[in-house]
């Protein structure tokens, strides 16, 4: 069930497992570089206390990619659409991540990104 909450973040990186230790020796999170086929993703875990997200350090796409934070929604679908009719415009269209959900991407009309979570239905 979505909680239109920030669940998750990215952190992009020329060199993500670098940047993992940065932020290691810096906070005391730890990380698990995750199985994904074709992209060097770094799962993060900020800790037990609360409250608090987890989220990833990930090889950086383009030069401006930002940090990003995801919104937990019950429809990407909808979202997007009341986001565009509200003067967003889409950064990244809907795209599946396989068994688990789906992510999206906005910006908002002062050029934010925010990006948007869709958990697979059980």
């Amino acid at each position: 069930m979505s909680n239109n909450r920030i669940v998750h973040f990215e952190i992009p990186a020329n060199e993500p497992e670098a940047l993992t230790k940065f932020y290691h020796d810096l906070f005391g999170w730890k990380f698990q570089k995750a199985p994904i086929p074709g992209v060097e993703y770094w799962l993060c875990d900020t800790g037990p206390e609360a409250p608090g997200i987890n989220g990833a350090v990930m090889q950086r796409q383009n030069p401006q990619q930002p940090w990003m934070n995801y919104v937990d929604v019950a429809s990407i679908d909808a979202a997007i659409d009341r986001a565009t009719e509200l003067g967003a415009k889409v950064a990244l269209p809907k795209t599946p991540v396989p068994g688990v959900g789906a992510v999206a991407a906005i910006i908002d009309p002062q050029g934010n990104v925010c990006g948007l979570w869709e958990q697979a239905q059980k």
